[in-house]
């Protein structure tokens, strides 16, 4: 078999079985349509053919026009402005200029283009996260590309391919409602969040690099994101040898994410519907060499079975939860399925609880749980929390403030309480604990993202 085994076909021959005796939940139609991702870039930009500029080969990329469906804008005006005070203004201004949005490149640690880094600084991008050494390297050390393969994944990555688009010639300026943000944060002394090995860039203009094709036997040298959605992946924390279970994972990039982070022992790939599942395999294979395949398992469960089959097995495990995902739906592809959305927006809530209840009843005791949403809705954030931890009593959130806010406070704009700016200095610790909520702000484009880590007692 090539050396670079598919993970699909691995997936379809030796996929791991799951409680066999569980029985097996009805599966709804909320689990599939809820679950766009809103935090991946590729499809947001296509290629478009070569073009002679003035001699030089130039690789032109234009972004699909988005339609935004005016029935979601106004049902969020109406939800928002009362959840979000005067906050929602500015949010609102952000999501409504995709042209604006920025994105984050992970480098893929599993390929090696050593000038990545240097092509990406060179165009005013930034690492997020401060590196420590042997950020190039496996576990064991060793390069997983050979030499030619460096080389041919060097051509394909020239500085005249990234796109930027056109801004005004200043730097960028927060809004006052983000200054008051940032000054709050400057209360407590600041530090750089450092990471051995995960490498995302990002520039504080809507600069992107082009997406890279999926083409078998061949890894995928960066992947393009917004940013934010890194944080859940941050909270969590792996560790090398542990067992850990991503409950929402397709499409796949924050088990990629992981990857990045750590090796663990298993890190168990969970997706119920079949078209998402194999979206998540072939991303797998895009981006981590076929060595893996033992310790990265794709599972066909209903995720809110997971505690029943498999209880205090895991280490840690990431419930990426479907939910009203604001950018995607803000964008629905017509008027029709924009009010199916907001029609089944009610059950979410409902569906959230149980996949964080199967969760914590899936992790063994002392380990964490990370709940995670691209939402601004306080009932499928702090609310879905607060049901769960009033019915869970071995469940303790943690803070996350100090570990995870303030050090990237530079970059993005959070609030723990899911209010405006005014509740921050005066929000109480067991608020904070509740979860931090990245929201997207003009020149700070990151997000929504919703992070809350809640640990197993023991």
């Amino acid at each position: 078999m090539n050396k670079y085994m598919s993970y699909t076909h691995w997936f379809n021959t030796t996929r791991r079985t799951i409680c066999l005796k569980c029985p097996k939940l009805s599966r709804t139609s909320l689990w599939r349509c809820f679950s766009s991702s809103c935090h991946t870039g590729p499809e947001v930009l296509r290629p478009k053919k070569r073009e002679e500029a003035s001699g030089n080969q130039v690789t032109k990329m234009h972004r699909k026009q988005r339609t935004l469906c005016q029935q979601v804008l106004e049902h969020f005006d109406q939800q928002y402005s009362q959840e979000l005070g005067d906050l929602w203004e500015s949010v609102r201004s952000a999501l409504l200029d995709p042209q604006a949005w920025q994105y984050g490149v992970m480098i893929n640690r599993f390929s090696a283009v050593t000038d990545l880094p240097q092509i990406l600084q060179s165009q005013g991008f930034s690492s997020l996260l401060q590196q420590t050494d042997g950020c190039e390297l496996l576990a064991n050390g060793q390069s997983v590309m050979s030499s030619s393969q460096k080389h041919a994944g060097d051509s394909l990555l020239k500085s005249h391919y990234i796109s930027r688009d056109p801004i005004i010639d200043s730097q960028p300026q927060s809004c006052s409602t983000t200054q008051a943000l940032d000054r709050d944060l400057q209360l407590e002394p600041s530090c750089s969040l450092t990471h051995p090995s995960l490498r995302c860039y990002i520039n504080p203009y809507p600069v992107r690099f082009p997406s890279q094709a999926h083409r078998p036997g061949q890894l995928k040298q960066y992947y393009l994101l917004n940013a934010a959605s890194l944080l859940p992946v941050l909270a969590l924390q792996v560790r090398d040898g542990e067992k850990v279970l991503d409950l929402c994972a397709a499409p796949g990039g924050k088990a990629v994410a992981i990857m990045q982070c750590a090796t663990p022992a298993l890190l168990c790939c969970n997706e119920p519907d079949p078209h998402r599942r194999a979206w998540l395999a072939k991303t797998l294979e895009s981006f981590l060499p076929s060595s893996l395949s033992g310790r990265v398992t794709v599972s066909a469960q209903d995720g809110r079975s997971f505690g029943q089959c498999e209880v205090a097995v895991y280490d840690k495990v990431l419930v990426d939860a479907p939910c009203s995902n604001d950018r995607s739906w803000l964008y629905s592809p017509d008027s029709q399925q924009g009010a199916q959305r907001l029609k089944e927006k009610t059950a979410l809530p409902a569906l959230q609880v149980q996949l964080l209840r199967s969760a914590l009843s899936t992790v063994r005791p002392g380990g964490v749980v990370v709940y995670s949403t691209c939402t601004l809705s306080r009932s499928e954030n702090y609310a879905v929390i607060e049901t769960v931890l009033n019915d869970c009593p071995e469940a303790e959130p943690e803070d996350l403030w100090k570990e995870l806010a303030l050090p990237l406070s530079e970059h993005f704009s959070f609030t723990h309480s899911g209010g405006g700016a005014e509740t921050l200095i005066n929000t109480s610790s067991y608020r904070s604990r509740l979860g931090i909520l990245v929201f997207p702000q003009p020149s700070r484009t990151w997000g929504p993202m919703f992070v809350c880590r809640i640990r197993r007692r023991k």
